[in-house]
């Protein structure tokens, strides 16, 4: 009885998450390059604790933006400690968005700039849920062949997709 019902629970429960993963672009890997990055204009709040909470203090800064007039950029995280190595309540990151040289910003926000520096970039298409571990662990297995492992800070730069049919695209920045 069980040999027989098994198609019907395949196309009830697994294929239905198996074609949601691969929408979310979960069987997307990420490629990895060699290149100089920035110069970048950023607009940011500072944000201690755990980087799970990075897309609360993202929208936060969202609002403030649009309070004073302002369209958010791309979104933009740097990480400044190792999640695997830093406690939660340790973690620090500007958390905020890409900003177009000489906007004036107002208090709370602040402004920051990261100049152009040789990076090793991961870029992953894929949801905002899963895209930031597909690229880690592609820079991890890329830097794990040459002895080497992640330094930070790394530099995060999400390009959301232009309709609801495309995922975004996030790249992961590292100093070489």
């Amino acid at each position: 009885m069980i040999k027989r019902n098994w198609f019907p629970f395949l196309l009830a429960f697994v294929l239905p998450i198996v074609l949601v993963f691969w929408w979310w672009g979960g069987f997307n890997r990420a490629t990895i390059v060699q290149t100089v990055a920035g110069p970048y204009h950023y607009v940011y709040a500072e944000h201690i604790g755990d980087y799970g909470k990075i897309p609360d203090i993202q929208v936060k800064v969202a609002d403030a933006l649009r309070a004073q007039g302002i369209a958010p950029g791309a979104p933009v995280a740097i990480l400044y400690n190792d999640p695997r190595t830093t406690p939660k309540s340790s973690q620090r990151a500007h958390v905020g968005y890409l900003l177009a040289p000489g906007v004036v910003i107002k208090a709370p926000l602040q402004v920051g700039d990261i100049p152009a520096r040789p990076v090793l970039e991961a870029r992953v298409q894929a949801s905002m849920l899963l895209a930031p571990s597909t690229a880690y662990q592609a820079l991890h297995d890329y830097l794990k062949s040459s002895g080497q492992d992640i330094r930070m800070p790394t530099v995060e730069i999400y390009v959301p997709g232009k309709s609801i049919n495309q995922m975004g695209v996030l790249t992961v920045e590292m100093p070489i």
